[in-house]
């Protein structure tokens, strides 16, 4: 990023308006155009107007539009921090005129990976559910980027994910929860599962499941399928759905490659067995992440609270 000369950060600070932060923010958080003018109440050409005024004012790019929807750039990720606290401390400031009565319910917005639903996310909600009735709760799952994006944005408080590329992370602390490799499941009774020791090349003779693309743990399944000279095999199911992965491998011949984490609830209910195939080097770190410089609310952290007290085991 090009740091702007004084008379250009001047004309920034004179002319910058809270219209462009709203706008730059919307957009920011529902990543695309037509979604944010639709929250703003404005047209879609007044808010691309009103974003390119601001990044001729800050004098670099701030977001990528594509047809799909919009990115941060890395300037632009950093100027969001900004804009979120200027924006926060104008409703915080308006909220102290209302008066408490008129202040919103507590609500703390998790992101969280599919595959952590089983194993962590169920048991901790329901943990914090009894300990805090009051308090909403907002839960959305996706891809571990996308998380990541929101959280930046700060569409959510907390994200139970994956570590990611040094700029996808800038900004953001990481707590390690424990280690989740990638398994093999199958349904009881399933001719694998007679096998003492199955080899990697035995699984792909049957119906595949595999992780979604773009997710890390396909990343880790296409790396382990070429350590040993393997191909990913045509006509696999493709999904990150926990529940859609458990439901095809116990009702079919199908072979499940997943996080163990996705598969652990159904293997402590009988529903699937995990075959004893070696799938070394395919431990991923899950953890908690949040923002670096923003404190969490006391009930975001009674949250984070129940989370780690659940995922103790994976540790």
């Amino acid at each position: 990023m090009t740091t702007p000369s004084p008379p250009a950060l001047e004309i920034f600070r004179n002319r910058v308006r809270l219209r462009h932060l709203y706008c730059f923010v919307a957009v920011s958080q529902t990543q695309h155009l037509g979604r944010a003018a639709d929250r703003l109440g404005l047209t879609q050409p007044a808010v691309s107007k009103t974003l390119t005024e601001l990044e001729e004012l800050a004098g670099t790019r701030l977001l990528v539009r594509q047809r799909a929807g919009t990115e941060l750039t890395t300037a632009g990720t950093r100027f969001l921090r900004h804009a979120l606290r200027i924006l926060a401390d104008i409703d915080a400031a308006a909220d102290s005129m209302a008066g408490a009565e008129s202040l919103p319910q507590e609500r703390v917005r998790l992101g969280a990976l599919p595959s952590v639903v089983p194993a962590v996310l169920t048991d901790a909600l329901l943990r914090f559910r009894a300990a805090h009735p009051e308090v909403g709760l907002a839960v959305q799952t996706g891809m571990n980027r996308n998380l990541i994006d929101q959280l930046k944005a700060d569409v959510l408080d907390l994200v139970i994910g994956r570590m990611d590329d040094p700029a996808a992370m800038e900004g953001l602390w990481f707590e390690s929860l424990g280690p989740d490799s990638l398994v093999l499941a199958v349904r009881p009774g399933h001719p694998l599962a007679a096998k003492s020791r199955p080899a990697l090349v035995d699984a792909l003779s049957w119906p595949l499941i595999i992780p979604a693309v773009g997710s890390i743990p396909r990343h880790n399944t296409e790396s382990l399928l070429a350590r040993h000279g393997l191909p990913v095999p045509n006509g696999c199911v493709e999904t990150s759905d926990a529940y859609l992965g458990r439901l095809l491998a116990s009702q079919s011949d199908s072979v499940w490659a997943a996080p163990h984490s996705a598969t652990k609830r159904a293997v402590a209910a009988g529903e699937l067995v995990l075959l004893p195939a070696d799938m070394q080097g395919t431990e991923e770190p899950i953890g908690l992440l949040r923002h670096r410089d923003r404190t969490l609310t006391p009930m975001a952290e009674a949250l984070a609270n129940c989370i780690r007290a659940v995922a103790q085991p994976l540790a």
